[in-house]
């Protein structure tokens, strides 16, 4: 598991084999991270994530390609933003989704465009 975070959110790639389910490995994850970072006091208050993740699977033959894309976020955050992104994945991957169920979207720190 390798996690790149930029300002709103998190790119984890992992490479598993399935015999766990996405909801419960994505609640895991939540719940591991979350607690490690309170209790490293890296934030002041109580750090929580927001409901839900997209999780999106690539092929054995993408993971150099993968890799790269998610450790060059900042520089990749810079052109476009997470919300941008994310539609775009949702596009690509064919995903109907209903505007009210997205993500809180927060204003990038970044300049786009």
């Amino acid at each position: 598991m390798n996690p790149v975070g930029v300002t709103d959110h998190t790119h984890i790639f992992i490479g598993y084999k399935p015999n766990i389910s996405i909801p419960d490995l994505m609640r895991d994850v939540k719940v591991g991270s979350s607690g490690f970072i309170n209790i490293k006091k890296w934030l002041p208050g109580k750090f929580d994530w927001q409901d839900g993740y997209g999780a999106f699977s690539y092929s054995h033959s993408q993971i150099d390609h993968m890799v790269k894309y998610v450790l060059n976020q900042e520089e990749h955050h810079k052109k476009m933003t997470f919300r941008e992104e994310y539609l775009k994945f949702l596009k690509e991957f064919d995903v109907e989704y209903n505007e009210k169920y997205l993500f809180e979207f927060y204003d990038d720190i970044y300049n786009t465009h």
